[in-house]
């Protein structure tokens, strides 16, 4: 005889119009006893890495402008969101929907310029929401206040390290630690500069990283006071060593020759070429 649960669970994973509850069903079959055994045997930790890798390729999908691959990314992102509330419904600790519940409540908290400060409640004017003195509020509430006391207490260790210092610096910018304009920055990248010549000549392997640390989190700075997103800012130049890269390696399969067979005189000639026929053919 056919279990009338089974039928049901089989009737929603098939239908495809269903959607979200469909996905909720999908994720708790992959964990049931009869589910997937790879995915029986992960937990927070392990898919963790996936989910931040999901929500880099939904920022590549967008830098690339491929819609088609930006909703397959952003279904891969949501999959992350349900594989984790699956888990926490299974510990007993919350579920999807509590998740969904939170994340609601929270935007009406932060928008009351939009949706009124209660229901029933008028809007209030948008310049007088202070967004900090909310989220300072809901940390209290969740008894955090003692625990998160330091301006710099509660930016994500699982930040990308570029997104990181980003946010670390703004955090301290906020009580006016901070450069006064970009100029000042400049003048401490070529200070940080300085020391990481006189690391790499004179000193060892591990002053050489930490003086190219604080390089690094320096142009992190400048990017912030040039209006730039430091991160988005790397991906594009990636992105362009990419395609000149590439252009290097068809130029020499033109000649029949590889870059394991060239001298690095006649690919910077090809890099050369392919700048200058990406800039328009112009002044390089």
């Amino acid at each position: 005889m056919t279990d009338p649960a089974r039928a049901a669970s089989d009737a929603l994973v098939h239908d495809g119009a269903a959607a979200l509850p469909r996905l909720l069903e999908i994720m708790r079959r992959l964990r049931a006893p009869d589910g997937c055994a790879w995915d029986r045997a992960q937990d927070f930790a392990s898919i963790a890495p996936y989910t931040i890798e999901e929500a880099h390729e939904v920022a590549d999908a967008i830098a690339r402008g491929d819609m088609a691959d930006l909703r397959e990314e952003l279904g891969d992102l949501l999959l992350q969101v349900v594989y984790h509330a699956q888990l926490a419904e299974e510990a007993g600790d919350f579920a999807f929907d509590d998740v969904a519940r939170a994340v609601s409540d929270k935007m009406l908290r932060r928008h009351p310029h939009v949706f009124g400060a209660g229901p029933g409640l008028p809007t209030v004017d948008a310049a007088s929401v202070r967004w900090e003195e909310i989220k300072a509020a809901e940390r209290a509430a969740k008894g955090l206040g003692a625990r998160l006391a330091g301006v710099l207490d509660g930016v994500a260790m699982g930040l990308p390290a570029l997104s990181r210092a980003l946010k670390l610096q703004a955090r301290a910018a906020r009580v006016g630690f901070d450069w006064p304009e970009a100029g000042d920055v400049l003048d401490k990248l070529r200070e940080e500069t300085a020391e990481l010549v006189e690391a790499r000549d004179s000193l060892g392997p591990d002053a050489v990283e930490e003086e190219f640390g604080d390089l690094m989190f320096v142009m992190a700075n400048l990017g912030r006071h040039l209006g730039l997103d430091p991160e988005a800012a790397l991906r594009r130049c990636n992105a362009k060593f990419e395609r000149r890269f590439a252009a290097v390696e068809r130029g020499l399969a033109a000649r029949g020759r590889t870059p394991q067979e060239a001298d690095l005189a006649e690919m910077d000639a090809l890099w050369t070429a392919a700048k200058w026929l990406e800039k328009g053919g112009g002044d390089t």
